[in-house]
């Protein structure tokens, strides 16, 4: 990645910029990441020569941007080791992902009695919709603890799934503590009680190498735009035979097969849930963003990040007043920090570091009942991507003792 510093930070145009009379430095990744300008070009590219609505027409403009979309489905099926690209949906984001999960699926087969199982530190695109299954089966949430490094307790897990459980649905990386989650152990736990397991891998899928096989999990949810690709586009994964028992949500053109005045048959699996005209340009361009990733390495962008945080979280500890959430260890963090400066509310020191040029995010993180469970209201959370670098979090480092200097 060293070698390579220079090069990639040319591909990203936004970085070369000065905010507040100071040069950007952007660690706000985990909300979304900036984009490379093949990326970009693929967008323009897309629009100037095969613009063309995909699968309904024969002439060279649809042929050419069918099989563009198309070949995003094969890259996303290598990317995470996928049995085939059927099992590849396409969405808005890891939001519409997970609700289409709760709704297409489990709603169909839960009932009265029945648990569904998630963790505390879950974002609200993993609460919410199980919350609206729930009030329309009879089914019950349980929360599952965290041990001190904010990782789901697996000894407290193997109380808690039983058989009343049949889904078990959780994030292998933590948007707030930056905790990577047992997936392959909590799978097999679910397994073992006859329960499915959905994952939320927004923030896992870009950051690091993701097998599903390996993994033996039953569903994946991830985003475009928190992996280099464009904002409304995502990827909804399921085992074919599941993906098959998913009753669709959205009706109407291009998801249908025949059309009766009475009734009307879907097209298989995954056509059947892409109902209307897809974003078709922005997961062009999320193939892409999938080229650039796999082009570094998900293993090198996971090196990459450690070492980060083997680099950066030592003299953020040493800051006076800095409080850390999550671990402390480096070998148990990706790549985000969640943090606070004693006596400073978060939006405060989120300004002050804006003033210095330094992106980083605010506030409760879309992770209310973990806010609540740490005992805060809100904390500043900086979180770091394959373009950031060493320079980019010493200056993290000196904003904040400049922060901490200036209030007091």
């Amino acid at each position: 990645m060293d070698k390579m510093k220079n090069e990639i930070l040319a591909d990203f145009k936004i970085l070369d910029q000065t905010v507040n009379g100071e040069p950007l430095v952007y660690l706000d990744n985990a909300a979304t990441t900036q984009k490379p300008q093949a990326v970009i070009k693929s967008l323009v590219d897309y629009y100037e020569h095969d613009n063309a609505n995909v699968h309904r027409g024969v002439h060279t403009l649809a042929q050419r941007a069918t099989n563009a979309y198309e070949a995003t489905r094969q890259k996303v099926k290598k990317l995470i080791n996928a049995d085939s690209e059927r099992e590849v949906v396409y969405t808005k984001g890891t939001t519409e992902s997970l609700n289409w999960i709760a709704r297409g699926y489990a709603q169909k087969f839960l009932q009265p009695g029945d648990e569904i199982v998630l963790s505390y530190a879950e974002h609200h695109s993993n609460i919410v919709p199980w919350q609206q299954v729930c009030e329309k089966t009879g089914a019950k949430l349980v929360y599952l603890d965290l041990n001190a490094d904010g990782q789901v307790d697996l000894k407290k897990a193997e109380h808690l799934i039983t058989e009343k459980t049949k889904i078990v649905s959780l994030a292998q990386v933590s948007n707030v503590l930056g905790a990577v989650n047992p997936i392959k152990e909590l799978a097999q736990l679910a397994h073992q009680n006859g329960a499915i397991m959905v994952v939320d891998g927004a923030q896992s899928v870009p950051h690091m190498p993701v097998d599903v096989k390996e993994l033996d999990i039953d569903f994946l949810a991830f985003s475009g735009h928190k992996m280099l690709g464009p904002t409304g586009t995502g990827i909804l994964w399921g085992k074919l035979e599941l993906l098959n028992q998913m009753a669709p949500l959205d009706f109407g053109g291009e998801m249908i097969d025949f059309v009766e005045l009475e009734h009307s048959t879907f097209k298989e699996v995954p056509w059947k849930f892409e109902g209307g005209t897809q974003n078709i340009a922005g997961v062009i361009a999320l193939g892409k963003a999938i080229d650039y990733l796999k082009a570094i390495g998900l293993a090198n962008i996971a090196q990459h990040e450690t070492e980060l945080m083997e680099y950066v979280l030592p003299k953020l500890q040493a800051i006076d007043g800095f409080e850390l959430y999550g671990s402390a260890d480096p070998a148990k963090h990706a790549g985000i920090i969640s943090f606070n400066l004693a006596g400073l509310h978060p939006h405060d020191t989120a300004t002050a570091l804006d003033m210095e040029g330094v992106a980083i995010r605010a506030g409760h993180h879309c992770a209310q009942p973990l806010m609540k469970k740490l005992q805060i209201a809100a904390s500043a959370r900086a979180s770091f991507y394959l373009y950031n670098t060493k320079e980019d979090a010493d200056k993290l480092v000196e904003a904040l003792i400049k922060t901490r200097e200036f209030f007091r």
